[in-house]
C-alpha cells in the first residue's frame, strides 16, 4: 500500500547518531541551567533564607508548619489559616503579606511531621533533593535511556518547584509510576495511585480509565491503599482532622477558585485561563466542563481500543492535568511523565518531524509564565495533540502487547 504525501511528511523518522548528541546536548544544557539557578538562588539569598538570615516565605513553610503542628499533638489545627500563619511567622522569623495555607488530606501530615523533625532550613532542602530522585528515576524508567534523567532535569519547572518547595516532583513520581507499573506490576501501580490520594484533583480520571480498561487488580490495590491511608491516618491524627480537611477545604475553594484571591494567572486550567481574562466565573465552569468531558470520553475510547500502551500513559498523565481547575506551575511537571512516554517512542522508532519544535514550544510556554500568564494551557494542550497525532490509525490496527516496551 503506497502512502499519501501526508502520511509521509508524517512518519518517524530514525534519530541518527548527530541527532541523538544533538538532544543530549540541548538536554544537558537545559539540566544544567535548571542546577545552577538554584545554586545561584541560594548563593544569591533568594531561596530558603534572605540576606538577613530570615526565612523566606514560600510554599514550603506551611508544610513545616502543619508537621509542628502534627508533631505537638494539634494536627486539626494545621487547617486554620490563622494558627498555621503564627507557626510559619515564628519558622521564617519575620512576618510576610497573605497566606500560606495547608490544603492537603491529613495522610500527608505523615511526611509534613517528617519534615518538622528537622530545622526549618534543613528540611526545606532536603525535600527538594529527596523528592527530587523518585521523579528522575521514573522519568528514567519510563524513557528506558539515560537520556531520561536529564529529560527530567531539563523543565524549567524543576526550578519553580524547587523554589518553592513544593510537591509537583512527588506527585509526577506517582503518576509515572503508576502508569509505568500499569503493565507488570498492577499491584504495585495501585499502591502509587493509592498514595496519590494526598492530591485527589489529579486522580479523578484514573478510576474511570481503570474501569473502563479493565485493569481491576490496580483499581483494587488503589481502592485499598487509599482506605488504609484514611483509616491509618484517623488513628494517628484523629478523626478532627479529617473533620478539620473538610471544614476549610469549602473555604480554601471559595478563597482560590471563585474569588481568585491568589491571582488566575498562578493557575494553569482552562478555568484560570477563562477567569484571568475577565470571563465570569459561570463561563469558566461551563468551558471547564466541556472539556473534562470531552477529555474522559477520548481517553475512555483509547484506553479500550489498540492503541499502544505508551500513548494511553501519555494521554492519562496529559489528561489529568486538563480536568483539573486547581492546577498550579508545579503541578505541570506531571505533563514530563507525558513528554516520557513520547520520547521511548521517538527514541526507538524514531521522532515525527514536527515533534520536537512543538515540545521546545512547550517549554516557551512554560517560561511565559514568568510574565503571569496561564500559558501552561498551551503546553498541555501542545502535548495532548502530539499524542493524539501519534495515536492516529492505531486506534483500528491490531493490539500491541499490554506493555510499556511494546508501547512504542
Amino acid at each position: 500500500m503506497v502512502r499519501s504525501s501526508q502520511e509521509t511528511a508524517s512518519a518517524p523518522t530514525k534519530v541518527s547518531a548527530f541527532s541523538r548528541r544533538m538532544l543530549f546536548a540541548v538536554l544537558f544544557v537545559l539540566s544544567a541551567t535548571n542546577l545552577t539557578a538554584c545554586l545561584i538562588a541560594y548563593i544569591s539569598r533568594t531561596w530558603i533564607y534572605d540576606r538577613d538570615g530570615f526565612g523566606i516565605p514560600a510554599d514550603f513553610v506551611s508544610f513545616w508548619a502543619a508537621g509542628r503542628l502534627a508533631l505537638e499533638g494539634l494536627p486539626a489545627q494545621a487547617f486554620d489559616w490563622e494558627i498555621l500563619r503564627q507557626i510559619e511567622v515564628a519558622a521564617l522569623g519575620q512576618d510576610f503579606v497573605g497566606s500560606l495555607p495547608w490544603h492537603y488530606p491529613p495522610p500527608f501530615l505523615f511526611v509534613a511531621s517528617l519534615m518538622a523533625l528537622l530545622p526549618y532550613g534543613a528540611a526545606y532542602f532536603g525535600w527538594s533533593v529527596v523528592s527530587l530522585m523518585p521523579y528522575v528515576a521514573v522519568v528514567r524508567a519510563i524513557v528506558g535511556h539515560n537520556l531520561g534523567v536529564l529529560l527530567a532535569l531539563a523543565v524549567p519547572i524543576v526550578f519553580f518547584n524547587a523554589l518553592v518547595g513544593q510537591t509537583g516532583f512527588l506527585t509526577a513520581a506517582l503518576i509515572g509510576g503508576t502508569l509505568y507499573l500499569i503493565p507488570v506490576r498492577p499491584g504495585l501501580a495501585g499502591i502509587c495511585l493509592g498514595l496519590l490520594t494526598y492530591k485527589p484533583q489529579f486522580g479523578l480520571l484514573f478510576p474511570v480509565v481503570l474501569m473502563a480498561a479493565g485493569h481491576w487488580r490496580v483499581f483494587v490495590s488503589a481502592t485499598v491503599t487509599t482506605i488504609a491511608m484514611v483509616l491509618i491516618s484517623a488513628l494517628a491524627f484523629g478523626t478532627a482532622s479529617w473533620v478539620a480537611f473538610f471544614y476549610w477545604l469549602s473555604h480554601s475553594s471559595n478563597v482560590i477558585l471563585i474569588d481568585g484571591r491568589f491571582s488566575w494567572w498562578k493557575l494553569m486550567s482552562l478555568y484560570s485561563l477563562v477567569r484571568h481574562f475577565g470571563g465570569t466565573e459561570q463561563l469558566a465552569w461551563m468551558l471547564q466542563l466541556i472539556l473534562v468531558l470531552s477529555t474522559t470520553l477520548v481517553l475512555v475510547l483509547m484506553w479500550r481500543s489498540r492503541v499502544p500502551y505508551g500513548l494511553k500513559a501519555a494521554a492519562l498523565a496529559a489528561g489529568t492535568l486538563l480536568v483539573t481547575p486547581y492546577i498550579a506551575i508545579y503541578d505541570m511537571l506531571i505533563l514530563t511523565i507525558s513528554v516520557a512516554f513520547l520520547f521511548r517512542m521517538g527514541l526507538r522508532s524514531g521522532f515525527r518531524s514536527y515533534e520536537l519544535a512543538a515540545l521546545a514550544s512547550t517549554l516557551a510556554l512554560v517560561l511565559s509564565f514568568l510574565t503571569s500568564t496561564p500559558t501552561g494551557l498551551g503546553a498541555t494542550l501542545i502535548v495532548w495533540m502530539l499524542i493524539l497525532a501519534r495515536a492516529g490509525s492505531s486506534w483500528w490496527r491490531e493490539p500491541a502487547p499490554k506493555s510499556v516496551a511494546a508501547g512504542v
